[in-house]
């Protein structure tokens, strides 16, 4: 394609020589035979044939101006679109003809020097921001390096992300500070190719919340983890996905970057838990609204707390049934005042080594709307039993040595006591750059049922009966990748032994976003 505008030029050059010549011809007649003035016949031939000559270089450069468009088009669509590698030739070797491949020579004649040094400086800027992928299609990388202060007074369960407050022991510390970029976070998303009409796409996101490495250093840099793991297949209507990620019941998260890693109110009324699931989603769209039905397959984890290093199956897994859900949600398809409303319920079952089955049910309300101006009010709330292995409850502490006897005789008396939980986020958006946020949440369990069955297993008294969560912080964003935090929290969790447990934490967060 390159190579094609030079041919017009050529028949360019051609014509005009005619031109010249035929021009010239009458001159060298009268000086040759002295004759003063052409005949009218030769006069009119060679009037017709410059015209004939006149519109061919009009249409050849009609031609050249046209093919020129069209290279200008091709090139900055290559340059907008994120394809893959160079392809190589046979020999697997790059075309040497230019020094450096990120640029491109213009021809001369052609295209003016200022637009071609701003489409090598767009082509320069693609090759710094493009990440290389195995495959030709796309791959972004995003996520947060975060960086945590924390100034804790009382116990918890977990200093980098705590869930619930833990009952102080004689003589134990009244409190701590500490710091940690554990709560970073990795991601990556690709975009491939169409699939029977189907535009496809898989994320995966990793953390460092996990075991701490060892005992230089590593109790505060933590290991990597994954976090969720997706792919998807979005026709107009129409949605497929399968992977690791958060239930599809509950789609809400309140906004703390002191709990990220691990949401906050993962212990206090918030269902998070990552879950293996497929999921089929169904739109239905109006001039200013959209309606969803979503129904899926879960792995229910189903109280599997364990000290085993290896994989085993857990009790929702022995009773070979996955957990049904079905969501039911509207939203009004408005980014500036979001509306929006679900209502979903699960269904699945519990085995224990022992044959005993337990049905886990559950219904759960979310909903996020605006209040007046720059307010709005988010949450869920959910209430059934069975539902522990899917978070928003304060799990009790196993030890390794002790799970054989938990998983045979507490689990499954826990699986059948009614629990409810929930919260709701209040937050105020000054403006593009600073937002206050307060919010609360509690997991609580039957106490009732739970006092009773405590007669007949003793470890049930040390199984925290309500947890209450409550936070409110200030998130400054300077610029679109920069953020700060402030936050306090308090956590306040209740056993049927011992009286409650409190504790709060006051903490900073810097996060780069990239």
């Amino acid at each position: 394609m390159c190579a094609t505008p030079e041919k017009p030029l050529h028949s360019f050059a051609l014509t005009l020589l005619g031109i010249i010549v035929l021009a010239a011809l009458p001159l060298r007649g009268r000086a040759q035979t002295g004759s003063p003035a052409p005949n009218q016949a030769d006069l009119g031939a060679r009037m017709e044939v410059l015209t004939r000559s006149v519109e061919q270089m009009q249409a050849d450069l009609a031609q050249a101006r046209s093919e020129i468009q069209q290279l200008r088009d091709m090139l900055a669509q290559m340059v907008r679109s994120q394809s893959g590698p160079p392809a190589e030739n046979s020999g697997g070797e790059r075309a040497a003809a230019s020094p450096e491949p990120s640029k491109i020579q213009a021809p001369a004649a052609h295209i003016s020097e200022d637009d071609w040094q701003v489409l090598n400086a767009k082509v320069e800027e693609h090759e710094q921001v493009k990440v290389e992928s195995a495959s030709k299609y796309r791959l972004r990388l995003s996520g947060i390096a975060l960086f945590n202060v924390f100034d804790t007074a009382g116990q918890i369960d977990n200093l980098d992300a705590p869930t619930m407050a833990v009952q102080r022991t004689f003589q134990a510390y009244s409190g701590s500070l500490g710091a940690s970029f554990r709560q970073s976070i990795l991601g990556l998303r690709g975009l491939g190719p169409a699939i029977f009409g189907a535009r496809t796409s898989a994320d995966l996101q990793l953390d460092f919340i996990n075991t701490a490495a060892g005992p230089y250093g590593g109790v505060a840099a933590g290991l990597v983890g994954l976090r969720t793991a997706r792919v998807q297949f979005d026709w107009s209507n129409y949605s497929i996905a399968g992977g690791l990620e958060t239930p599809l019941f509950s789609p809400n998260s309140p906004t703390s970057y002191l709990s990220l890693a691990v949401p906050a109110f993962a212990g206090a009324g918030n269902l998070w838990n990552w879950t293996p699931q497929i999921r089929v989603e169904r739109r239905f769209d109006f001039t200013s609204s959209e309606f969803k039905l979503e129904a899926g397959f879960l792995d229910s984890t189903g109280y599997s707390v364990s000290g085993f290093n290896v994989r085993v199956p857990t009790p929702g897994e022995y009773s070979r049934q996955p957990v049904y859900a079905l969501r039911l949600s509207g939203n009004n398809r408005s980014e500036d005042r979001p509306i929006s409303f679900g209502l979903s319920g699960i269904y699945g079952s519990v085995r224990y080594p022992d044959g005993e089955v337990v049905a886990t049910s559950g219904a759960i309300v979310d909903w996020k709307f605006p209040l007046i101006a720059k307010l709005q009010l988010s949450g869920s709330f959910f209430r059934g039993k069975g539902l522990d292995g899917f978070g928003g409850l304060a799990l009790p502490s196993v030890q390794p040595q002790a799970y054989q006897q938990y998983l045979y005789s507490t689990a499954p008396i826990l699986a059948d006591i009614p629990v409810l939980g929930g919260w709701s986020q209040l937050k105020f958006t000054l403006n593009s750059r600073s937002e206050f946020n307060a919010a609360g949440g509690i997991g609580a369990r039957d106490a009732g049922r739970l006092r009773a069955s405590s007669g007949l297993n003793p470890f049930l008294a040390s199984v925290p009966s309500s947890n209450r969560v409550f936070f409110f912080n200030y998130i400054f964003r300077p610029r679109s990748d920069l953020l700060f935090s402030a936050e306090y929290r308090r956590f306040h969790t209740s056993q049927l032994l011992g009286g409650p447990a409190a504790a709060k934490q006051i903490g900073l967060a810097a996060g780069f976003l990239f």
